[in-house]
C-alpha cells in the first residue's frame, strides 16, 4: 500500500494490534484492585486499633507499645531478614538477634498475652467486658426526697429524664413527689397525662398510672369526680380488657363525699346502755342483731346493677340471694354465667365463681352430674393449674359432700326439765 503503514515491514503481525491496549487495561484493573484491597486492609486495621484504644484502660501506654513493636518489626524485616537469608557469619549473627527481638516482643506484650489467656475464665465471674446497657439512676433523687428536698429531687429526676424521656419509673416518681409530698395535684396530673400520651408504653403501666392518680384524687384531694374521670379513662383507652373491667368495678364502689371525708374527721363513738338484768332474762333472742332483709338487698343489687352492670361483687351477692332465699337456682346460674362468660375476666375470679356455682347447686339440691360438670369446667380451663387439682380432689369427694349436705338438717330436740341443775340430787337408776 503506497503511502500507508506496512505491518509486515515493521514486524507487527496481523490480529495483534489490540495487545498493547489489552495489556494496559489489565494493568489498570490490577492497580485499582490493589488499591481497593489496601483501603479495605487499612480500614480494618484502623477499626481494630480504634476499638483497642476504646477498650484499653491506658491508651497512651498502648500506643507506646505499638510504636516499639513497629520499630522491632521494621528492624527484623530490613536488617535481620537479609542476614538470615545470607550464608556465613550473617546467619550466625542474625539468629541470636532474632531471639533477642522475640524476647523483647514478649516483654512488651506479656500482660496482654496473659490477659488474653485468662479472660475467658475471668468472664465467668465478672460477666465479660461488654458495656452495660445504660439506664437511669434515681438513687440521688430518692435520697433528696427522704431528706425533704422535694424540688431538688424533681430537678434530679428531670435531668435523668432528659436522657431517658420515656422512662416509666422516673415519670411516676416525679408524679408521686408532686402529689404526695408537695400536694400539687394539678402538676401530678399533668405529669401522668404526658406519660399516657407517650407512645410505646405497656397497657398495664398506663392503667397503673391512672389508678394511682385516682387514689391521689381520693386520698389527698377528696375529689370523687376527678377520681371517676381517671378510672373512666382506663375504660376508654382499653375497652373490654381486664383493666377496663377492674376500673368499672371500682367506679361502682366509689363512696360518697361523706365517706371520703369520714377518715379525716374526728370519730364519735356512741355506746348505748345495755340491759342491766341480762342474766335474769328468759330469752335473749330480742338482743340479737336484726338480719338484713334479703328482698330489700336483692332490690338494691338490681338497682345498683342497672347503673353499674360490670360490678361483679353486687352480681355475685344477688346470685346468692336468688339461690338461698328465692330458691331460684336458674336465676342465680344466669347471674354467675354472665360474669364467667365475660371476656378478659381474671382466671382466679372465674374459678371462684365456678366453685360458688357448685356450692349453690349442692345447697339447692341439684343432681350429681350437674355439679360434676360445673367442677369439670375448672379442670378444662387449665388442667395443670393448682385450681384444677383442687377441683379434682373435690370431684373425688363430691358424693360425700352432697350426702353431708342432705343430712345436715336441724334436729329438733326433746323438751327437758328446765331447772334440773338446781336440784340437790338426782334419783339413782
Amino acid at each position: 500500500m503506497p503511502g500507508g503503514f506496512n505491518r509486515a515491514r515493521f514486524g507487527v503481525p496481523f490480529g495483534r494490534q489490540a495487545c498493547p491496549m489489552r495489556i494496559m487495561t489489565h494493568r489498570t484493573f490490577e492497580i485499582v484492585r490493589d488499591i481497593i484491597l489496601l483501603a479495605i486492609a487499612i480500614s480494618a486495621i484502623g477499626w481494630f486499633l480504634v476499638s483497642c484504644l476504646k477498650r484499653s484502660e491506658d491508651p497512651a501506654r498502648l500506643v507506646f507499645k505499638w510504636i516499639l513493636t513497629a520499630l522491632l518489626i521494621g528492624f527484623i524485616i530490613r536488617v535481620l531478614g537479609p542476614m538470615l537469608t545470607a550464608s556465613g557469619m550473617g546467619a550466625v549473627v542474625g539468629i541470636p538477634l532474632m531471639g533477642v527481638c522475640a524476647v523483647l516482643l514478649v516483654i512488651i506484650w506479656r500482660h496482654n498475652i496473659a490477659g488474653l489467656i485468662a479472660q475467658p475464665f475471668s468472664d465467668l465471674y465478672s460477666g465479660g467486658s461488654e458495656e452495660p446497657i445504660p439506664h437511669p439512676a434515681y438513687s440521688v433523687a430518692m435520697s433528696k426526697q427522704k431528706r425533704g428536698n422535694y424540688l431538688e429531687a424533681i430537678a434530679e429526676i428531670r435531668r435523668q429524664l432528659e436522657r431517658f424521656p420515656t422512662d416509666v419509673e422516673g415519670q411516676f416518681l416525679e408524679a408521686q413527689i408532686q402529689a404526695e409530698d408537695l400536694k400539687d395535684l394539678p402538676a401530678a396530673e399533668l405529669t401522668i397525662e404526658r406519660f399516657c400520651a407517650q407512645p410505646g408504653h405497656a397497657p398495664q403501666n398506663i392503667a397503673f398510672a391512672l389508678y394511682s392518680m385516682a387514689d391521689w384524687h381520693l386520698k389527698i384531694g377528696q375529689d370523687r369526680e376527678a377520681a371517676q374521670r381517671d378510672l373512666e379513662k382506663i375504660v376508654e383507652l382499653f375497652p373490654g380488657s381486664e383493666f377496663a373491667l377492674g376500673a368499672a368495678h371500682r367506679v361502682a364502689h366509689l363512696g360518697s363525699m361523706e365517706m371520703l371525708l369520714a377518715p379525716h374527721e374526728r370519730k364519735i363513738f356512741a355506746v348505748p346502755e345495755g340491759d342491766q338484768h341480762l342474766g335474769l332474762l328468759r330469752s335473749q333472742a330480742h338482743l340479737r342483731p336484726v338480719e338484713a332483709d334479703p328482698e330489700q338487698a336483692a332490690a338494691e343489687c338490681v338497682k345498683h346493677l342497672e347503673v353499674h352492670p360490670l360490678d361483679t361483687e353486687a352480681r355475685e351477692r344477688l346470685s346468692v340471694i336468688y339461690a338461698d332465699h328465692y330458691k331460684r337456682l336458674d336465676l342465680a346460674t344466669g347471674e354467675l354465667e354472665q360474669m364467667i362468660e365475660q371476656p378478659n375476666q381474671p382466671g382466679r375470679l372465674v374459678v371462684h365463681w365456678l366453685n360458688l356455682l357448685a356450692d349453690l347447686q349442692i345447697r339447692s339440691g341439684a343432681d350429681h352430674e350437674t355439679v360434676r360438670q360445673t367442677l369439670q369446667r375448672i379442670i378444662d380451663r387449665d388442667p395443670n393449674a393448682a385450681a384444677a387439682e383442687i377441683a379434682r380432689n373435690r370431684l373425688g369427694l363430691l358424693k360425700l359432700e352432697m350426702k353431708s349436705k342432705e343430712q345436715n338438717q336441724a334436729v329438733k330436740l326433746g323438751s327437758y326439765e328446765q331447772h334440773i341443775g338446781l336440784k340437790r340430787g338426782l334419783p339413782r337408776r
